[in-house]
């Protein structure tokens, strides 16, 4: 870990770095209350934004050299490739070979349709961790630590109703997370 958190260090602007500091604490943390591996966890939360700071012109390449769909989204929102880009970085850089960190990685931004425990903690922690200031977070802060489908339900919410507000396009797969979540919901 201390390896990956020099080269983070390095490669990531200060302000990033800080936030990825800020997720893995969070991830801890939540793995803990929801029975999840803490190591993935911590390194998955560490390494998600690895891609982050990328222009949209490198983003585009990696996705063209790293055999990443490609579709009109992306085209129109490069940076939505960050996640994909920095799992498949992970790979190639510090040698991660685990799937739900790798997937945790990928999806932290999108969600994704029946997302793992792992999946929503990072893609929560992502939202929530301490460095983060919006309107409402105090209370998603508290619903995530007391129920996570909630809290990742509330944080799809926030993060749809912003993206129809800025007049850009949803990703899929943010569509899928929250109504696969709705419809677990209405089955019990």
């Amino acid at each position: 870990m201390n390896k990956i958190k020099e080269e983070l260090k390095n490669s990531l602007s200060h302000k990033r770095y800080i936030h990825s500091l800020g997720v893995e604490e969070t991830a801890i943390k939540l793995a803990r209350i929801y029975n999840e591996s803490i190591e993935k966890a911590s390194i998955a939360g560490l390494i998600h934004d690895l891609a982050k700071d990328f222009s949209n012109v490198e983003l585009l390449h990696y996705a063209k050299d790293f055999d990443i769909l490609h579709n009109d989204i992306f085209s129109f929102h490069p940076s939505l490739l960050h996640g994909m880009v920095g799992a498949e970085l992970a790979k190639r850089k510090f040698h991660i070979k685990d799937e739900e960190i790798l997937d945790a990685i990928r999806f932290h931004t999108t969600g994704k349709r029946d997302m793992s425990i792992l999946e929503k903690i990072i893609y929560l922690a992502d939202y929530i961790e301490p460095n983060r200031s919006f309107p409402k977070v105090e209370e998603l802060r508290k619903v995530a630590f007391l129920n996570l489908d909630e809290g990742v339900l509330k944080a799809l919410d926030h993060t749809i109703h912003y993206i129809v507000q800025k007049g850009e396009l949803l990703h899929p797969d943010t569509i899928h997370a929250r109504n696969f979540l709705l419809l677990q919901r209405k089955s019990f």
